[in-house]
């Protein structure tokens, strides 16, 4: 089986050993995903945009998304990137995990992480 790796350049990258996104046997495993901005709305648009990116670069897309997990360190805050999750996966909405814990830094509100199939 050959591997692709999808490295987008983040700051940890390099520092932690990882990339992006892994393409392995027909799978796309894209690591947990943070973004910027002063909300977790913003946050959260903005690590949906970097795994999109992630995504398209191996070839697929939200609708091929099976499987998502959403880290918060409030679960509280979950309930207001409802609405972008919901238009995001749209009529695709993938098997999904929430989960309550700290993040690499308290700065981030949201991680999101996700694997996808490839089309056939």
């Amino acid at each position: 089986m050959t591997m692709r790796r999808i490295p987008s350049g983040g700051a940890y990258e390099e520092k932690i050993g990882y990339c992006r996104a892994v393409v392995a046997g027909g799978w796309v495993h894209v690591a947990g995903t943070v973004g910027q901005g002063d909300t977790v709305t913003a946050q959260c648009a903005s690590a949906l945009g970097i795994i999109e990116d992630a995504l398209r670069a191996a070839g697929c897309g939200f609708s091929d998304v099976v499987r998502v997990t959403y880290m918060l360190p409030d679960r509280a805050e979950f309930e207001p990137c409802w609405p972008l999750l919901a238009e995001t996966f749209g009529a695709h909405p993938p098997a999904a995990t929430m989960i309550e814990c700290g993040l690499i830094d308290p700065k981030y509100r949201i991680e999101i992480e996700v694997t996808a199939r490839l089309p056939e």
